[in-house]
Parts: C-alpha cells; sequence; structure tokens
C-alpha cells in the first residue's frame, strides 16, 4: 500500500499544480481574468473535498481495491477529456470530477496509513506525502516543457494517463480489508462529531487555502506586481513545493512524534514570512515562496495523522471531514484572493495569505492538548 500511495501522491501533487503552471496559456484561450482563474482552482478544490468527505464512510465499510481503482479511472479519465476548445463552464466540469476522484483516494491513503502505523504514522505519513510535494515540485518544469514542445493540454493528458496506470496497477496490489466494526465504535465515531474535530477542520480550511492560492497566483504575482517573466512564476511555484518537501522531510528526522506546536510554529513563520517578504523584498520571488514553503511543509500530514490517531474508530470518516475542509478552504481563499487582485491589486491579495497562516498557528494552540487515555 505504501508504495502505491507514495505514487498516487506523486501523480496527486502534479494535478495541485496544473492550473497554477499553465495559468497563463488558460487564461488566454479562456478569456480568464484573475477571479475567474482563482474559481477553476476553486472547482478542482471543490471537487477534492466532495472525494475526500465521500470516501470516508466508504473506506470504514467496504472493499478498497475497487475505489481506489475507481477513483484513480475518474481522475484520469477527467484529464484526458481536457482540449483547448473547451469553454469555462466545461473546464470547471472536468476539474470538478477530476477533484472528486482525487480526494477520494487521498482519504483512502491517509486512513490507510494511519490503521497501518497507528501511534507511529506520523513519519510515515510524511514519507508518502512528500511525493505530492515532489510532484507538484517537478511538475512545473515538466509542464512548461510539454506547453513549448507541444500544448499547454499535454500536461493535462499526461497526467491523466499517469492516473489510469495508478489504476492498473491498483488491480495487483494487496490493500487493506476493512476492520469489523463493534457496537461501541458507533459510540466512539459519533464523538467525532465534537468540538475536538473543530481545530483541526480549521488548520485544513487554511492551509490548503494558502496552498493553492500560491500555487494559482504565482505567476500573476510574478508578472503583475514584480514585473518579472512568467518562467520566474513557474519557478516560484516549484519553490514553494520544494520548500513543502524540505519541511516535510525534516519531521522525518525529528526524533519521537512530532504534535500540535509543531503548527503553531508553521502558521506563526509563514505569516511572518510573508509579512516580511512582500513588504519588504523586491524581486526575490523564489525565495519568498521557497521560506512560506518550508515553514507549512509539516502541516497537512501532521494534521491528518493527529486527526487518526484522535479518532481511531472512524479514521476514515473523521479524515474525510479535515480534508473536505480543507477543499473547502481550497474553493474559498483562491477565490478571494483572486478578488482582492481584482479589486485592488496582485500584491496586496498575495500579503492577505499571511493572515490564513497566522489563523493556522491560532488553531494548532486549540489542538494541542493532552489526549485522554
Amino acid at each position: 500500500m505504501v508504495p502505491l500511495g507514495f505514487a498516487a501522491f506523486l501523480a496527486f501533487g502534479v494535478l495541485l499544480v496544473l492550473l497554477g503552471a499553465n495559468q497563463a496559456d488558460l487564461a488566454r484561450d479562456l478569456d480568464l481574468d484573475l477571479t475567474r482563474s482563482g474559481l477553476l482552482g476553486s472547482a478542482l478544490a471543490a471537487g477534492i473535498g466532495i472525494g475526500l468527505i465521500g470516501a470516508g464512510p466508504l473506506f470504514d465499510r467496504y472493499p478498497r481495491r475497487p475505489l481506489f481503482v475507481g477513483s484513480t479511472l475518474l481522475v484520469g479519465l477527467s484529464l484526458l477529456g481536457v482540449d483547448a476548445s473547451m469553454g469555462f463552464d466545461r473546464a470547471v466540469v472536468h476539474l470538478l470530477l477530476a477533484g472528486v476522484g482525487a480526494g477520494a483516494y487521498d482519504t483512502l491513503i491517509n486512513a490507510a496509513v494511519v490503521e497501518r502505523f497507528r501511534e507511529r504514522a506520523a513519519k510515515p505519513m510524511s514519507a508518502v506525502h512528500s511525493a505530492a510535494t515532489l510532484g507538484a515540485m517537478l511538475g512545473p518544469f515538466g509542464i512548461a516543457w510539454l506547453a513549448a514542445e507541444t500544448h499547454w493540454t499535454a500536461s493535462f493528458h499526461w497526467t491523466g494517463a499517469a492516473h489510469l496506470a495508478l489504476a492498473t496497477a491498483a488491480l495487483f496490489t494487496k490493500l487493506p480489508s476493512p476492520k469489523r466494526s463493534h457496537p461501541r465504535d458507533s459510540a466512539a465515531a459519533g464523538s467525532i462529531f465534537s468540538t475536538g474535530l473543530l481545530p483541526l477542520a480549521w488548520i485544513a480550511f487554511a492551509y490548503v487555502g494558502v496552498e493553492g492560492a500560491m500555487t494559482i497566483f504565482a505567476i500573476p504575482y510574478a508578472t503583475g506586481g514584480l514585473l518579472l517573466g512568467v518562467d520566474r512564476g513557474r519557478i516560484a511555484i516549484s519553490a514553494f513545493w520544494c520548500g513543502l518537501f524540505v519541511g516535510r522531510l525534516t519531521v522525518l528526522a525529528v526524533r519521537g512524534s512530532p504534535d500540535a506546536r509543531v503548527l503553531i510554529a508553521a502558521g506563526v513563520t509563514g505569516a511572518a514570512a510573508i509579512a516580511v517578504g512582500v513588504g519588504w523584498i523586491d524581486d526575490a520571488i523564489e525565495a519568498l515562496f521557497g521560506i512560506v514553503g518550508v515553514a507549512l511543509g509539516a502541516v497537512y500530514p501532521l494534521m491528518m495523522t493527529l486527526t487518526g490517531q484522535r479518532f481511531p474508530h472512524a479514521r476514515g470518516v473523521a479524515a474525510g471531514l479535515v480534508g473536505a475542509a480543507g477543499a473547502l478552504g481550497g474553493f474559498c481563499i483562491p477565490f478571494m484572493t483572486g478578488a482582492i487582485g481584482d479589486g485592488v491589486g496582485i500584491v496586496p491579495a498575495v500579503a492577505s495569505l499571511g493572515f490564513w497562516c497566522f489563523s493556522l498557528g491560532c488553531a494548532a494552540m486549540f489542538a494541542h492538548r493532552p489526549r485522554r487515555p
């Protein structure tokens, strides 16, 4: 399961940067302003949220192989259907469906890793999620090469084909079966609908929203805010995801099991980096995005690990709910950032992401509490 999960998150990482790395070409061919560019990212995030929350109960009850195969097939077919003549509305549908499939296999992998490693899941989770950052870090370079050699749609088609390959590989991979539930588990599962889930949900909302906005608006910030080239924006996307990759690998080097204090530090550091970078650094966009990535690198895998550990009787449902909160942030925050950009400029829009980072740190303070035995 772990090798398949690593490969799936590698493709997931490329999916996350498809819009940002192709933003200039998409805006030209689909006649997009910043708000509608943000809405495309919101459509992908909304689909991911639907998949995340829908796959949770299925993970807890049904065989995992058909779920994984179906979800990767949905992503693959949706991306293979993208073409240059599609309008904005059809692009939204393709991205929404791709997001549903990606969100579903995201939940399956997250819950399976915690189910297998339990209290030791923080480091394996970081290792698996590092594949997503690796894919997102290298993806813009491959996307740029494909756009120059063929057409911007080629990167969508290749990513779709990779998901079809994942579906095929899953047919020959042993996936864990769902465990039988006991009556006491139903009562315990109900406890996820409590205030204990809210801080983790807000962390997910803020983190995924910032991740999506920085990816989608790197090129507009480079070209419109700093008067740099499109390539500098693409490099900034890679720098951001490279920073996330370094941050996640750092978790593997730390002794013991990290806790919510890491999330507090991540939020505060990310907010400070954005405030300093946007306010005082003129054109070092790659450095700004890379530092923010390092600061936030540990957030997603650690957040998912804490969720699975605190709700052991309904890991799939809990992971799906928290992941869906993240997808909601991925829907709302890029849209709001784009609206700010169209209203008052791209520089204040990027600066506004510091608020979300700070709120992430504040929510982590509530998540950092002693666990009941």
